[in-house]
């Protein structure tokens, strides 16, 4: 089946220029490249078709580059025949659960940071997160402090950090979880 070359607009039917085919081309293979940087079991999480995915595979092992850029070529092709909707979706949502991730772990890092190094900054930390266990807290900011100042493995900074995002995973104090 040939690509339809013609758009339906207010005027009629007008031909699809060349730039704008090879525009979508492009874009269904970055999308290609996209997917053959997933790992496995993201792609397996993702519905494409059985020849798709074994294109996707199958470009994981190519190492040579013109047989790498002929393969994307392929899936791209083969990306013309699927609705894409779906994956790019899904794609988005990955990355934009990554990143709201990675704030997560940097905010958190920031606190610990603090935590060390500004007396004050447990007040401020207690007064977001109302349920953290004050003493706990106080003891590894205190350790963490002793390791860095003898040089030794950041143990208690670790175990600060784990702390840090047990609490502020935690529920809000007042939100009871309905035991079903």
């Amino acid at each position: 089946m040939k690509p339809d070359k013609t758009e339906n607009t207010e005027h009629g039917i007008e031909p699809v220029s060349k730039t704008k085919r090879k525009a979508e081309a492009d874009a269904l293979q970055a999308i290609g490249v996209t997917l053959t940087e997933l790992p496995r079991d993201k792609l397996n999480k993702l519905d494409l078709p059985e020849a798709l995915l074994d294109a996707v595979n199958e470009a994981k092992r190519i190492t040579s580059n013109g047989a790498l850029r002929r393969q994307m070529q392929y899936i791209g092709r083969l990306m013309r025949d699927i609705d894409t909707d779906p994956i790019v979706e899904q794609l988005q949502r990955w990355e934009g659960s990554h990143t709201e991730e990675n704030a997560r772990f940097h905010r958190l890092e920031q606190w610990r940071n603090r935590l060390i190094e500004d007396e004050s900054a447990l007040s401020e930390f207690i007064s977001e997160f109302p349920n953290t266990e004050a003493q706990q807290v106080r003891n590894l900011i205190r350790n963490a402090r002793r390791e860095h100042a003898a040089g030794k493995p950041p143990k208690s900074s670790r175990e600060l950090f784990k702390l840090l995002r047990s609490i502020t995973e935690a529920p809000p104090p007042g939100t009871e979880l309905s035991a079903d």
